[in-house]
């Protein structure tokens, strides 16, 4: 996953979080956060990916 795609899914967990709260959504916010998360991770992972491509450039 591109990093664009996980800082848009961090955004929409982010979004969807926020609008559990406004609406007293344990669930909503449980699931917003989750979500947030899994765009970090991937965003990670993303950015390990890139840094291994520049290793091997190196080599």
């Amino acid at each position: 996953m591109s990093k664009a795609k996980a800082k848009a899914k961090q955004l929409k967990g982010k979004l969807k979080e926020s609008a559990g709260s406004a609406m007293d959504d344990k669930r909503m916010q449980a699931e917003g956060r989750a979500e947030e998360m899994g765009g970090k991770a991937e965003e990670m992972m993303s950015k390990t990916e890139d840094k291994a491509k520049k290793a091997k450039g190196r080599l």
